[in-house]
């Protein structure tokens, strides 16, 4: 997320409810002005953010209570509360240094970014380039091998040093943004968690190696089920166990009922405390914003583990059978929770910069009853756009894109759904619709600007 350094005012995208192509507008001291063609009917006069709350509160709010509900987090989150909270982020996401083959890893890395939509490489195309051509030479027994392994393992050092230095800059912010900050990171969370207990837990899948998902669900009582197993070290397993939390309402005969704010959490590029060891895959006991990572890997059982076996995307471990370990297995995940009936896939922050996921989305939208929202700050290298354009569903897709509908203070407090479970809401629409004749939504939406307003 970047601040806007135009004269002019940033333009918004937006596709909900029964629109056909996307609605482009500016919005200016709270007043909206459409820039694209034509004016849709649901605009009028006084169009500003009451109107744009009106039509994309209930239509969120109605997706968010699908049969299946999955969230896909990217780096755009991590840029918004590092935003709010007035801390420095690390662009962690910059290109490597190698100094054995850094011509041939640099070219073959171009390659594979422009292959991919990328204009320029990054960090993970430089790994990536430089551990193919590392198995290569293991493979021809070359002396080079060595030297290269050790820059590897550098590289990935100083890329995680990055990481970690991006949690302990939000770590040590100013106490009251970083309060407003981890308050805005709680409310997005749980206002996809609340579902009613009748409903599939929520999927929540990121691609960012930092732990700012867990430290959000920490904050706001929410219990994360994933593969790994244990409390002192907890370890990865495979078979995967579909666990859960319930309990026995007091009085109450009969099956047990869902525990309140229980998500399934997929990290699907890995993360910064996912160590390989000499057998397993295993969560280090890493603090949230800890200065460095290699003294909590000096301790006994991790006695071989070193930075090139840091489970972070895409840095497979050399000595696997096979290199998408346990890639594989996140990524089936993935592909079993979006691509089934009735599921909505809701991404932010996600620049669809991934070939892996963008198939699983669109390979969910071929099945009719599926719906995608796309909430994204911007759309610089047009991929949405692209992916919109091209996929061949563009009534299976909502848009939110641009500062006013995805910055994440203005989304959390206007646009999405409130978190907490929405019975008590839903039997005051009624009611106000039976007494007063006033549609359930809008009869809810004024009773919270009200409230709001107080």
């Amino acid at each position: 997320m970047t601040a806007e350094t135009s004269s002019t005012s940033p333009e918004n995208t937006l596709k909900v409810r029964e629109d056909a192509e996307p609605v482009r507008f500016t919005m200016n001291e709270g007043e909206a002005r459409i820039t694209s063609p034509g004016q849709p009917n649901w605009v009028g006069e006084d169009f500003g953010r009451a109107v744009l709350r009106s039509r994309i509160e209930p239509w969120l709010t109605s997706l968010v209570q699908a049969d299946h509900l999955n969230l896909l987090i990217g780096s755009g989150l991590t840029r918004g509360i590092h935003q709010i909270a007035g801390a420095h982020s690390p662009a962690s996401m910059s290109a490597g240094k190698f100094e054995s083959f850094s011509e041939q890893i640099a070219d073959a890395a171009e390659t594979s970014a422009k292959a991919a939509g990328r204009s320029a490489s990054n960090i993970e195309d430089e790994i990536r380039t430089a551990n193919q051509l590392f198995r290569g030479l293991e493979i021809l027994k070359d002396d080079a091998a060595d030297d290269l392994g050790s820059e590897i393992s550098s590289v990935l050092e100083m890329f995680a040093n990055s990481i970690l230095e991006g949690e302990r800059n939000l770590a040590l912010a100013d106490h009251v943004t970083r309060e407003e900050a981890f308050t805005t990171l709680a409310s997005f969370l749980m206002s996809f968690c609340s579902r009613t207990g009748t409903r599939d837990r929520l999927g929540l899948f990121t691609t960012n190696y930092d732990r700012l998902v867990e430290v959000g669900a920490e904050l706001a009582g929410l219990h994360l089920i994933d593969r790994f197993v244990g409390t002192i070290s907890p370890i990865f397993r495979s078979s995967r166990v579909d666990l859960d939390l319930h309990y026995n309402p007091p009085g109450i005969r009969g099956e047990p009922r869902f525990v309140e704010g229980v998500a399934r959490f997929t990290k699907l590029h890995g993360s910064l405390d996912w160590i390989e060891t000499k057998d397993s895959i295993r969560k280090v006991g890493l603090p949230f914003g800890a200065s460095r990572l290699d003294p909590y890997l000096a301790v006994p059982g991790y006695s071989d583990a070193e930075f090139q076996r840091l489970m972070i995307y895409p840095n497979a471990s050399k000595d696997r059978e096979t290199a998408d370990f346990p890639y594989v297995e996140l990524f089936r995940d993935l592909a079993a929770a979006v691509v089934r009936p009735n599921a909505v896939t809701v991404t932010y922050g996600y620049s669809f910069g991934d070939e892996h996921i963008n198939r699983v989305l669109q390979d969910a939208l071929t099945i009719p009853s599926t719906h995608l929202v796309v909430i994204s700050y911007g759309d610089e290298l047009g991929r949405i756009q692209d992916a919109f354009n091209s996929w061949g569903h563009k009534s299976q897709m909502s848009l939110l894109i641009g500062p006013e509908l995805a910055d994440l203070e203005t989304l959390t407090t206007h646009y999405l759904p409130k978190p907490s479970i929405d019975l008590a809401s839903r039997r005051m629409g009624e009611l106000i619709r039976q007494r007063h004749g006033e549609p359930s939504h809008l009869g809810i939406n004024n009773h919270r600007e009200n409230e709001e307003s107080k």
